[in-house]
């Protein structure tokens, strides 16, 4: 393989807008529900009393997921028609619509909830990095969407210099079973 293309999330900076997901959403005409991004909220702490008044210990993060087009993905292992595959010069993991039947392997497959079922066409759907955008030397939709720049994309190899090698957090499924292409610098409460 020529390249692995990923993304970096700086959880730590995130807060949690969906602009993202919005923009992903905008991008790919998705139908109410289909959401090839998500964002999702962690929420924990407690107050602690301290003589007459509390203190706080509260906390939410988010993360901001989408397919993390793995080095090792379960969901191309998976898929009976190899309908899902994952291109060679960059290490996208892309879906061949035409040889998808529906049968959703690969939404049982994936431990980030990548692949989306629409009802409306009877195929699978997910992130594909934007790659027409990329073609015309563009960032995809969700980084570009992102007010406080959480959000990266670039050789994996690269993000793992600037970022460091984390690809997991609270909330975030095991990567040694896939070694997704995601970095993430987590947020002090979701640190593994």
């Amino acid at each position: 393989m020529a390249e692995q293309l990923g993304f970096a999330f700086e959880q730590n900076r995130c807060m949690g807008c969906k602009a993202c997901q919005v923009a992903c959403k905008d991008k790919n005409d998705l139908e109410v529900g289909d959401n090839w991004r998500k964002v999702v909220e962690t929420e924990g702490g407690k107050y602690i009393p301290s003589g007459n008044a509390l203190q706080n210990d509260v906390y939410a993060f988010w993360t901001s997921m989408s397919c993390n087009h793995c080095v090792d993905p379960l969901c191309v292992k998976n898929c009976p028609t190899g309908a899902l595959y994952k291109r060679e010069t960059d290490g996208l993991v892309l879906v061949d619509e035409s040889k998808c039947i529906g049968c959703r392997y690969c939404t049982w497959s994936c431990p980030y909830d990548a692949p989306v079922y629409n009802s409306k066409t009877g195929i699978i759907g997910k992130c594909d990095f934007c790659k027409d955008r990329l073609q015309q030397g563009l960032e995809p939709a969700c980084v570009g969407a992102c007010p406080v720049h959480a959000l990266h994309f670039g050789n994996l190899a690269d993000l793992q210099k600037e970022f460091g090698r984390v690809s997991q957090a609270k909330g975030v499924a095991d990567p040694k079973y896939t070694k997704p292409a995601l970095v993430i610098v987590p947020h002090r409460h979701a640190m593994i």
